[in-house]
């Protein structure tokens, strides 16, 4: 049986305001919603359903138009933000309030706050306790310690130009495939997943199409859904070994990912369930999310991260990317050997024992020690 979830986050819609807002499902999921126009998406990443905890990545009025510089330094990082023009008279003006993911930083004029930076998530995790702010002639210096020196923070907040930057360490090559229902919802993501990342792009359907000179469609006619998905199955392995690479997969009952049986080379690589839903809100979709991964009877409950979609529009695919970063890279922090093992997996032959790989030489017929 799949192992719980991790975590859900939704991203919705709202007229009213241009705000972002970001919930955090600890401890390896940051959920993402966005408001506009129409009503869309959630995400969930996997193995346990922790508590959800929420603040704002959105400014209050009055705003400050402070510009900042950033730099990351191994073990620390800092925030230059640039208050000239604010006549600050005192440090009592400025409030710095920080927790392990956000930061909200304020200047206090005539009684009201005037915010010059909110932000949850960080780009990573920090040491709250350990936060030290200084004026520096026309510049307010706010240097955090980070939890994991190891991580690269491209910028201070996490975003889709962090995200993109920094998947590169944390990916390590490793290929993304996007599995769900609509083989449409995943080449437009996996487009602009590509795009962000610098990764090749691959669509499943049109390698198909190539190869037997017609379209899915007259194929599944001709010989039937099975035919299909055993062809888009032989697909998988040849691009198993494959790195750098977003793969889009077939959606529908003609796709070889809604088959558990021809997952074994999915595993190569970080597969990313594109999830259509009616949930209308964070705990329904998590509630039935949970369910589809209890009761097993769907394939796609074998992905790493899930993202659940109310509703779908094309303009809003680098949102659903953004999103899906955000889940791969909490997910790859919680367990940093997961991107060696599944070149691990590739290099044994992709013999359909993931996770529990086993040594060279083992038989599937036969147990074996885990690596």
């Amino acid at each position: 049986m799949a192992a719980a979830p991790a975590g859900l986050c939704f991203l919705s819609r709202n007229p009213t305001t241009t705000s972002l807002e970001f919930s955090v499902l600890k401890p390896n999921v940051v959920s993402l919603r966005a408001f506009s126009l129409r009503p869309f998406s959630s995400l969930l990443s996997r193995k346990y359903y922790p508590s959800l905890g929420s603040c704002k990545c959105s400014s209050t009025a009055p705003l400050s138009t402070t510009t900042y510089e950033f730099s990351d330094c191994s073990s620390e990082v800092e925030l230059r933000l640039h208050i000239g023009g604010l006549d600050i008279r005192s440090t009592r003006d400025i409030s710095v309030d920080t927790n392990d993911t956000s930061l909200a930083v304020k200047v206090f004029r005539q009684g009201s706050p005037i915010t010059l930076i909110e932000t949850n998530p960080l780009f990573g995790k920090i040491k709250p306790a350990e936060t030290i702010w200084y004026i520096d002639d026309d510049q307010l210096v706010v240097n955090f310690k980070k939890q994991d020196p190891d991580l690269k923070w491209p910028d201070i907040m996490e975003s889709w130009e962090s995200l993109t930057a920094g998947s590169t360490q944390l990916l390590k090559g490793a290929s993304i495939y996007l599995v769900g229902d609509s083989t449409e919802i995943n080449q437009k993501v996996a487009q602009e997943l590509a795009t962000g990342l610098g990764y090749t792009p691959l669509t499943t359907k049109e390698l198909l199409e190539t190869y037997s000179k017609q379209t899915v469609d007259s194929w599944v006619l001709a010989e039937g859904y099975d035919s299909v998905a055993e062809a888009e199955s032989t697909v998988f392995e040849s691009i198993s070994s494959h790195v750098r690479a977003v793969v889009a997969t077939l959606g529908g009952q003609q796709g070889a990912a809604r088959r558990a049986d021809k997952w074994r080379h999915l595993y190569a690589g970080f597969t990313v369930w594109l999830s259509q839903t009616e949930a209308i809100d964070e705990d329904s979709a998590r509630e039935e999310t949970h369910k589809n991964v209890i009761d097993g009877k769907i394939a796609y409950t074998n992905a790493d991260v899930v993202v659940k979609l109310q509703g779908w529009d094309p303009a809003y695919a680098k949102s659903v990317s953004q999103a899906c970063l955000s889940a791969l890279k909490q997910l790859i922090l919680s367990d940093k050997k997961l991107p060696d093992k599944k070149s691990l997996y590739i290099r044994l032959g992709c013999r359909g024992d993931w996770p529990n790989i086993k040594p060279p030489g083992w038989d599937p017929s036969t147990e074996g020690d885990v690596i």
